[in-house]
């Protein structure tokens, strides 16, 4: 008696599985890239975090603070440009000209840029914190 082929395996994740050779999140060119010109920009308080296995958002989410809207518009900018300077494909930008929060999505990288009082507010960093649980996946029927 023949075994009936085995099943293909479904994949419920939207990203392949991290190759074993690849760089932690936080050390990808990407992050580097992004934290680099954070750096440069003088963005204060700049936090990387891991999210892999937590989420199929991105891999990492960085978070920084400026010191002013200006300052907040003008960092948002230079990480833009050093995004598309490195090759990157062009990261999607929310929340000018206001200037409060601005969030930039770029792709494998989530960048958020706040002023100070906004940042606070939101407190980014507890409710991704390490202890925080991985996304619920969706039960098979």
């Amino acid at each position: 008696m023949q075994d009936a082929p085995a099943a293909p395996k479904r994949s419920r994740a939207k990203r392949a599985p991290p190759d074993a050779a690849a760089p932690p999140p936080l050390e990808s060119v990407l992050a580097k890239t992004v934290i680099t010109s954070l750096e440069d920009a003088k963005a204060e308080d700049i936090v990387g975090i891991d999210l892999m296995g937590r989420t199929t958002l991105a891999d990492v989410m960085i978070v920084a603070t400026g010191r002013s809207s200006t300052h907040v518009g003008a960092i948002a900018d230079k990480v833009v440009k050093a995004c598309r300077d490195a090759g990157f494909k062009p990261p999607r930008i929310e929340g000018q000209p206001v200037n409060d929060w601005v969030l930039i999505d770029a792709g494998d990288a989530i960048v958020h840029i706040f002023r100070p009082e906004i940042r606070q507010f939101y407190n980014l960093e507890k409710l991704w914190s390490a202890d925080r649980p991985a996304e619920p996946r969706a039960l098979s029927h």
